[in-house]
């Protein structure tokens, strides 16, 4: 019987590793239900913070291997033809390792090709969620390629979720982690910052140095720390303001899963990108999702419909309004208390539902079992 083992997921770093985020997860994920991964990828250096040892191979059941090699004539020749690839993103295989491949793979065994897209809430995910796409040029003509869209509904691709996050957020300490991470923190308000550069930032700066009750901003390494330093209340690290309501820590760069471990020691996490909103999901606990921006303004349907489908509060929505610069009105005070019960129940109503490796697995084993009738019945 035909297997689905062995994988391999390229992965093209775009900019601020979300790509290479999404990626690692899934290849560690598929690694702990038993499968080999090979993890192809152009940029892999984010890895040496994001999961210390992934490179040098301390990862049961992944190996990290240059994007170059794929088309390296040696490496080639010693390589094991995989069950399936992943081309995240649309990245493009290399030619090389397809023509490789394809020598060594019978029709029977020939690998179920996935282009894994970006994140999406909107309509035409759901209608472009497993269809194929036939190759019609190239070394890899006469294949079929098929399209998975991770999702919100039972009938997209899902959410990225380990199967061991239940136990580990269960187990989870706040004051320990947050003292092994030198916070000193005295019961006031948390809130995580994972940010672009949104215009609003300095509004709701100001917003909490006068609220009744104090608030410590944990800022995360890279961009959000550039643009807070970048106010002018910023001075030697140390947050400089005429009242005593806001204090501000600056973190090093976290793991993945310290960055779990951030988002559920938090009472309002600020986050960006498509891996960060998944992990702001699975906290259970109150967020604001800037979206990685476009020059076309597309970004702001695809926000939309994320808020319509997870049935977002009005305040809610209006506050994802003004951080993602969708409207210039100013920021009204956030009230994260309010939202809890929202953010509570949407965690729910999605833990329901099977992960994304649950069902890629499916559809790859389903994609598998078509080749083999075929052949078959040929």
């Amino acid at each position: 019987m035909h297997t689905t083992s062995r994988w391999d997921i390229f992965c093209r770093v775009v900019d601020n590793y979300g790509d290479i985020g999404v990626c690692w997860r899934l290849a560690a994920d598929l690694a702990s239900r038993g499968r080999q991964v090979r993890l192809w990828v152009d940029d892999p250096s984010a890895l040496a913070w994001m999961a210390p040892g992934a490179l040098q191979g301390e990862w049961d059941g992944v190996e990290v291997l240059s994007w170059n090699l794929a088309s390296d004539p040696v490496t080639l020749a010693a390589l094991p033809p995989a069950d399936t690839w992943i081309e995240a993103f649309g990245c493009e295989l290399p030619d090389p390792f397809v023509a490789n491949q394809m020598r060594h793979a019978p029709a029977a065994r020939a690998p179920a090709w996935i282009n894994l897209e970006y994140l999406t809430a909107e309509s035409f995910g759901l209608r472009a969620h497993r269809l194929p796409s036939p190759v019609m040029h190239g070394v890899a003509k006469g294949s079929t390629k098929h399209f998975f869209y991770p999702g919100f509904t039972p009938a997209s691709g899902g959410l990225l979720r380990e199967p061991d996050l239940g136990a580990r957020q269960a187990g989870f300490d706040r004051a320990r982690w947050l003292a092994d991470k030198r916070i000193a923190w005295r019961g006031e308000q948390l809130v995580s910052l994972f940010c672009y550069e949104p215009a609003a930032l300095a509004d709701l700066v100001a917003q909490w140095q006068t609220h009744e009750r104090p608030t410590r901003l944990l800022v995360t390494h890279g961009r959000a720390a550039v643009a807070v330093r970048a106010l002018a209340h910023i001075a030697g690290g140390a947050w400089q303001t005429r009242s005593d309501g806001l204090a501000v820590d600056f973190l090093p760069t976290l793991t993945q899963r310290d960055f779990d471990h951030l988002l559920w020691s938090c009472d309002l996490n600020l986050v960006r990108g498509e891996d960060s909103v998944v992990r702001a999901l699975w906290a259970g606990k109150p967020f604001i999702w800037q979206i990685y921006p476009q020059h076309d303004d597309a970004h702001h349907a695809k926000l939309q419909a994320f808020l319509d489908l997870l049935n977002a509060p009005a305040s809610l929505r209006s506050a994802h309004a003004v951080w993602n610069g969708v409207t210039d009105a100013t920021l009204a005070r956030l009230e994260p208390a309010l939202w809890a019960p929202w953010a509570t129940q949407t965690r729910q109503s999605l833990w329901e539902q099977s992960d994304l490796a649950t069902r890629l697995t499916e559809f790859v084993a389903s994609i598998h079992s078509q080749m083999g009738a075929g052949t078959e019945s040929r």
